[in-house]
C-alpha cells in the first residue's frame, strides 16, 4: 500500500498545499493587484508629513473665545538624513555658530535617536521662518518646517485657570499614559488644558507629498489617496465670565491673595483669581521658556494657584458653620445669647473679642453681625463636649469633624483643574497623635473662631457660601458647562446636587439672617450695594511664619465671604488678601465690587472712588516687590482687540 494513500499523511499534505496556495495568492494580490505599498515604498520621491489638528477653542459663559489658535513653525531635523547641506547658511539664518549647531544635533540624537525627527529650533519668529521657507532646498534632506498651533489669549487673563501647552518631555514619553504621543507633540501641562487634554487635542492626520530632485514638495501624492485627515479638537464652553475674571485680576493687582466666585444654582465657577496674576500670552511663542523660568523663580509665586492650592486659617468666616452645627445639635437656638464682656474666660487664658458693649452677643444674629469670639468659642465647646457623644475625646470631636467634612472642608472638592489641595480639619485621631491622648475642648477651642489647626482653601470657603445660600446643598464647583459635539458623560458628576448633613431650613435661615446683618449693620457694612441684599462675613486670620527658627507673628490675612442677592443667590464669593489687616479693609470691598460687576454689569458712580482706591492699593511687601520679575516679562503674542 502506498504511503500517499494513508489518511493521516494525505491530510497533512493537503494542509501544506493549502497554506502554500494562500501565501502565493496573497503575494500576487500585494505585488500585482494592490498598488498602495509599492507606491509608498518609494521613499526617495514621497514625503510623509504629519498634519496637526486644530486644538479645541475655549469659550466663556457668553460665548466669547478666551483663547484661540495661531500658527508658528518649528524647524525639525532627522539627524541621520542630514547630508551635504549648506550648514553655514543655516547657521547664519538661525544666528548660531557651527559648534552650537553640532551640539544641537547631538542633543537631538540623545533625546530621540538618529532616525527620528526632533525639534531643532522651535516656534520660529516670522522673519526667520520667511528666510528658511525660501531656502529649504539647501537644507534637505534632513530638515523640515512643521506648522505648530500655539495659543493666543485676547483678554490676557485667567492664566492659572486655562493653563498652557508645551512640548512633551522625554520622561513623559516613557510613561504609558502618553503612549499615543510622539516626540515633538504639544499637550496641556496645567489648568483646563491638562484636565481636558483628550477632548481638546483632536486627532493627527498624515499627508503624502511628491518631492522633486531638490526635495521640494510638488503636490499631493496620488491625489491624496493615501492621506488621512486631521480631526479638530472639541470646543469647551465654560461657566467663567471672562470680563468678571479680568476685573477681578485688576482688583487684585499689587496684592497677594485670591478671589473665587461661584454660581450657587449650578456650581459653575464665574471667576477664579490668584494674585498676583500674569498674562497667559507670556507662556506661548518663542520666549515661552525664558518667561516660564522667570515666573517659576518669582518671589510672589504667580504660577501658584492660591485659589485651590493655598491653605489659610479661615478666621471668623468659619463662624457661620460653627453656628449651623450648634443649631443642628440643639446646643443653641437663634435666641441663645452669651454674656461677653470682651473676652472668653472659659479656658485657661482669655480669648479676646473686638466688642465690649453690653448685649452685642445677646442672640445668634447679633453674635454673627458683631463677630463675637466668645459666643462661638462657647458654642464650639458645647458641641464637642455634648454628653450624647460621650464628650470630646469619645465621639464629640469626630462628630464635629464629620460635620465639617460634609461642608466640603478637609478634603478635595473635585474642581476640574489640577493640583487642588485638601485643606485640614483636625479630628480625634489628629489630636490623639499630637497630644498623646492628653487634651480636651480647651485644647482645640480656637477651632470655634476659625483659628488653630484648621485650614481651608478659598475654593472651599466659596463653596461653603453656596451651601448656606442654597440651605444645604451644592454642586461640585467646575468650569466646563458643556463640550461641543460630545456624547460622553464626563460632565455628569458636576450636574448632581449634593445634600449636606440634612440640617434644617430653620437653622440655615437663622444663619442667613445673621449674615445679612453683618453687611447691613455689622462688621461688613463697607460691602453694601444699593438695591442688593448681601449675606456676608468678615474674617481676620492670624498669620505666623518661621523666621530664624522662631514662630513670628506677621500681618494678618483679610478675608470676606458672601452671597447675593440673599433671597435668590446668583453669586457666592470668597476673597482673601494676604497681610492686609482686617477683612473689612480690602477683602470686603473687593468682594462687593465683584458682586456689583456681576449682577449689574457696571460699578455705580458713587462707588468709583472706592474702586479707584482698591485698584491703586498695593499690599505686597516692598521686599517682595523689589525681587519680583513680573515687570520684566514680555508677551510675544499681540492681544486681539475686542
Amino acid at each position: 500500500m502506498s504511503v500517499f494513500n494513508q489518511p493521516r499523511r494525505r491530510v497533512i499534505m493537503l494542509i501544506i498545499l493549502g497554506m502554500v496556495c494562500i501565501i502565493v495568492a496573497r503575494l500576487f494580490f500585494l505585488q500585482v493587484v494592490e498598488k498602495k505599498y509599492a507606491k509608498l515604498a518609494d521613499a526617495n520621491a514621497v514625503l510623509r508629513k504629519v498634519v496637526y489638528p486644530s486644538r479645541g477653542i475655549i469659550y466663556d459663559r457668553k460665548g466669547r473665545p478666551v483663547l484661540s489658535n495661531d500658527v508658528l513653525y518649528d524647524l525639525v531635523v532627522t539627524p541621520k538624513s542630514v547630508k551635504n547641506i549648506d550648514t553655514a547658511y543655516l547657521c547664519r539664518i538661525l544666528k548660531m555658530d557651527k559648534e552650537e549647531f553640532r551640539k544641537k544635533i547631538a542633543d537631538c540624537i540623545k533625546k530621540n535617536g538618529a532616525v527620528r525627527q526632533s525639534v531643532f529650533s522651535s516656534l520660529l519668529p516670522a522673519e526667520v521662518y520667511g528666510q528658511l521657507q525660501e531656502s529649504m532646498y539647501n537644507f534637505q534632506p534632513g530638515f523640515e518646517l512643521i506648522p505648530r498651533q500655539i495659543r493666543s489669549y485676547p483678554y490676557g487673563a485667567a492664566a492659572n485657570i486655562l493653563g498652557y501647552i508645551a512640548e512633551i518631555s522625554p520622561t513623559m514619553l516613557k510613561d504609558s499614559n502618553y503612549a499615543s504621543y510622539n516626540s515633538g507633540d504639544y499637550l496641556g501641562m496645567t489648568g483646563l488644558e491638562k484636565t481636558y487634554e483628550s477632548i481638546l487635542m483632536g486627532q493627527r492626520g498624515i499627508q503624502y507629498l511628491v518631492k522633486d530632485n531638490l526635495n521640494r514638495p510638488q503636490g499631493a501624492y496620488e491625489n491624496g489617496e493615501f492621506d488621512s485627515a486631521a480631526v479638530a479638537g472639541k470646543n469647551l464652553r465654560l461657566s467663567l465670565d471672562i470680563e468678571l475674571q479680568a476685573f477681578g485680576e485688576q482688583l487684585m493687582h499689587g496684592k497677594i491673595g485670591s478671589i473665587v466666585a461661584i454660581d450657587p444654582q449650578d456650581g459653575g465657577i464665574l471667576a477664579m483669581v490668584s494674585g498676583p496674576s500674569f498674562d497667559p500670552n507670556l507662556l506661548t511663542g518663542s520666549f515661552r521658556s525664558a518667561n516660564f523660568n522667570k515666573l517659576y523663580t518669582d518671589t510672589t509665586l504667580p504660577l501658584f494657584n492660591r485659589a485651590i492650592q493655598a491653605q489659610y486659617p479661615p478666621g471668623s468666616t468659619f463662624k457661620p458653620m460653627i453656628a449651623l452645627v450648634g443649631l443642628d445639635e440643639g446646643v443653641i437656638t437663634p435666641s441663645t445669647g452669651y454674656p461677653c464682656g470682651g473676652a472668653y474666660y472659659g479656658c485657661s487664658r482669655p480669648i479676646k473679642c473686638e466688642h465690649h458693649d453690653a448685649g452685642h452677643a445677646a442672640n445668634l444674629r447679633l453674635a454673627l453681625s458683631h463677630s463675637c469670639n466668645s459666643y462661638f468659642s462657647h458654642t464650639y465647646r458645647l458641641c464637642v463636649d455634648a454628653a450624647k457623644w460621650g464628650g470630646i475625646r469619645v465621639g464629640g470631636m469626630q462628630k464635629w469633624a464629620d460635620y465639617m467634612n460634609s461642608f466640603g472642608f478637609g478634603h478635595k472638592i473635585g474642581v476640574d483643574v489640577p493640583s487642588e489641595r485638601p485643606g485640614r480639619i483636625p479630628d480625634k485621631k489628629y489630636y490623639d497623635a499630637k497630644y498623646k491622648g492628653s487634651w480636651n475642648s480647651c485644647t482645640s477651642v480656637f477651632l470655634g473662631i476659625g483659628q488653630g489647626e484648621v485650614e481651608t482653601t478659598p475654593l472651599q470657603m466659596a463653596n461653603a457660601m453656596c451651601i448656606i445660600s442654597n440651605k444645604g446643598s451644592y454642586f461640585i464647583p467646575h468650569f466646563v458647562r458643556s463640550i461641543d459635539n460630545d456624547d460622553s458623560h464626563i460632565l455628569d458628576k458636576y450636574k448632581k446636587p449634593h445634600v449636606v448633613a440634612n440640617i434644617s431650613d430653620t437653622a440655615y435661615s437663622a444663619v442667613i439672617h445673621g449674615m445679612t446683618d453683618v453687611v447691613e449693620s455689622g462688621t461688613g457694612r463697607v460691602a453694601q450695594i444699593d438695591g442688593v441684599t448681601i449675606g456676608g462675613k468678615t474674617g481676620t486670620a492670624e498669620n505666623y511664619a518661621i523666621i530664624d527658627g522662631k514662630r513670628t507673628k506677621m500681618p494678618n490675612h483679610a478675608q470676606f465671604v458672601a452671597f447675593a442677592p440673599a433671597e435668590n443667590p446668583k453669586i457666592a464669593i470668597c476673597v482673601i488678601v494676604e497681610r492686609s489687616g482686617f477683612g473689612a479693609k480690602y477683602a470686603a470691598p473687593i468682594a462687593s465690587l465683584m458682586i456689583e460687576k456681576y449682577l449689574k454689569d457696571s460699578i455705580a458712580t458713587k462707588r468709583q472712588p472706592l474702586l479707584k482706591t482698591v485698584m491703586e492699593t498695593v499690599t505686597i511687601p516692598e521686599n517682595m516687590r523689589n525681587r519680583s520679575k513680573l515687570d520684566s516679562l514680555n508677551a510675544t503674542v499681540i492681544r486681539k482687540k475686542q
